[in-house]
């Protein structure tokens, strides 16, 4: 078994100051680190348990298949401040058929976003 010390997504986006801007001022997840200089610099955001670097620049948007699922406390409320920021709402918060209360966003490069909440009665919360 490998015994993994920490853990962070990468992405190399197209255009690395749009993502810098979208993931740093428009969700505001506060920074971890930074290395580098220039556009094509490394950012490292605080991502919950984990963090996600945007560092170099990728020559055409990504394939689709990543997705970043982000817990927050309140959903609904997350959706009225990133609504209010200008972020791109896919879809609105909804409580899933397994009980999850989701809102669907993208970053500039299309990866989708999955914010949620998980609610006080979900087994997610407790062992049965």
């Amino acid at each position: 078994m490998v015994h993994v010390l920490s853990s962070r997504v990468l992405l190399h986006p197209v255009d690395p100051e749009r993502s810098r801007r979208f993931y740093g001022q428009w969700l505001a997840l506060p920074v971890y680190r930074e290395f580098g200089t220039g556009p094509e610099r490394g950012t490292v955001y605080f991502l919950g348990g984990g963090f996600l670097e945007v560092s170099g620049r990728a020559a055409a948007p990504p394939v689709p298949g990543l997705e970043l699922w982000l817990q927050v406390a309140d959903v609904r409320a997350a959706h009225v401040e990133l609504a209010g920021r200008g972020v791109e709402v896919l879809r609105e918060p909804a409580r899933e058929p397994w009980g999850l209360v989701e809102m669907w966003t993208r970053d500039p490069d299309g990866h989708r976003i999955v914010v949620v909440e998980v609610p006080a009665d979900h087994p997610l919360r407790y062992r049965p």
